[in-house]
């Protein structure tokens, strides 16, 4: 079956927003349809919609002129299947003593390692994106060191892989929370498959509003591998739920991004004691005051 997308663009979040519950009336209609920020500081946002007939032109283009938005890009997209995809081109990945693979390289994972299974279908946030390389490799030093978490959380989890790292080296369950119900399920598959379940809790919360996390609270240990923009808006949190000598690992943060990021952060008491950039993505490793 084909697919069909449609990407505009428009300044400003309301009118980008309205465009998207427009695009939800197109006939034919859209499968799906999402409004983004471009976090480049233009104030544009991108709107699209996936289609399994072609979009109608004529159509889209009255919605351009109505809402000011920049010319229709209609592709088709090519049928692929990206598990199989992903199974040729995602190779293990080594991040200090953790191991991130998918099951069809079972047969590469040393003797002489964290392992950590992420299946090729639930493959964001395996460790081959800079962010999460670089929180696996925080948080391996900061074992190498000396710390033992006792009282971990990782907010943002997506497939989970901060928090089963945690999970495998320490000995206390660690609290595991997405805003997402879908990242919330492939969490839980993957603490399953590491036969870290139980010892992995998933919760589905924004930041840190959940019974279970604020009850727990505060942390010696929270992972933050989101964007820059949740992450400057949960540092009052973080300063309020991370122990005084506790820790924070944030990523998703573009290296230029990084200076605002720590400046939010020095306000909420936690000032940097590592900072490592793998490719265009900063992870600061953060000590509360």
């Amino acid at each position: 079956m084909p697919t069909f997308t449609a990407l505009t663009t428009l300044t400003g979040k309301d009118a980008a927003t309205k465009l998207g519950e427009a695009m939800e009336n197109l006939v034919p209609e859209p499968t799906g349809v999402g409004v983004f920020e471009i976090e480049d500081g233009s104030g544009l946002w991108e709107v699209g919609a996936y289609f399994t007939e072609e979009p109608d032109d004529t159509a889209l283009a009255v919605l351009e002129a109505a809402f000011g938005a920049k010319p229709f890009a209609i592709s088709e997209l090519p049928e692929v299947d990206w598990v199989a995809k992903v199974k040729r081109e995602l190779t293990p990945v080594q991040a200090g003593r953790f191991f991130v693979y998918g099951s069809h390289d079972t047969d590469q994972v040393p003797e002489e390692c964290e392992p950590l299974l992420i299946e090729a279908a639930m493959a964001f946030g395996t460790g081959h994106h800079g962010t999460t390389l670089g929180c696996l490799r925080a948080v391996d030093r900061l074992a190498d060191e000396g710390f033992v978490g006792q009282n971990v959380a990782d907010i943002g989890c997506g497939t989970a892989v901060l928090a089963m790292a945690a999970a495998r080296i320490w000995p206390n369950p660690v609290l595991a929370s997405d805003i997402d119900e879908v990242a919330v399920d492939v969490a839980k598959a993957n603490a399953r498959a590491n036969d870290l379940e139980g010892r992995v809790i998933c919760l589905e919360a924004p930041g840190f509003d959940h019974p279970d996390l604020l009850a727990a609270a505060p942390f010696d240990l929270v992972f933050a591998n989101i964007l820059k923009a949740p992450l400057v808006m949960l540092a009052p949190q973080m300063g309020q739920h991370i122990t005084p000598g506790g820790f924070a690992i944030l990523s998703g943060i573009l290296n230029e991004q990084a200076d605002e990021v720590v400046a939010a952060y020095d306000a909420a008491g936690l000032t940097v004691k590592t900072r490592e950039e793998i490719g265009e993505w900063t992870t600061l490793t953060l000590v509360r005051s």
